[in-house]
């Protein structure tokens, strides 16, 4: 069973940094792709960033947040982690780690519970 548990969240000043954590537990995650989605009040959930766990690592970012976020995996602790640069007002949202992978012929998503993240001065 599939578990995805994230910390790190919490109140930065604009133009602050934070550094979201996911730790990912259950399963064997080669192949997987992992990544951040955040959801904002009234908002839908919006995609941030992901990347394969393949020998071919293909990150991608939202453009919102090209320059400013970085995301990085550590297949030795099956982490993905968001670090988030320059921070503004319209980061803030409760971020979710997600995890999506192709079984029983479809694609699954997994969610983490969610860390809130609130940037204001």
């Amino acid at each position: 069973q599939v578990q995805l548990v994230e910390s790190g969240g919490g109140l930065v000043q604009p133009g602050g940094s934070l550094r979201l954590s996911c730790a990912a537990s259950g399963s064997n995650f080669v192949g997987n792709i992992m990544g951040w989605y955040r959801q904002a009040p009234g908002k839908e959930r919006e995609y941030v960033a992901t990347s394969s766990r393949t020998a071919y690592r293909n990150t991608r970012y939202a453009d919102f947040v090209k320059g400013r976020f970085t995301l990085s995996i550590d297949n030795a602790k099956n982490t993905v982690d968001l670090q988030m640069n320059s921070l503004n007002a319209e980061d803030t949202a409760i971020y979710y780690c997600n995890l999506r992978r192709f079984e029983g012929g479809t694609w699954m998503d997994y969610w983490g519970q969610g860390t809130q993240v609130t940037v204001s001065s």
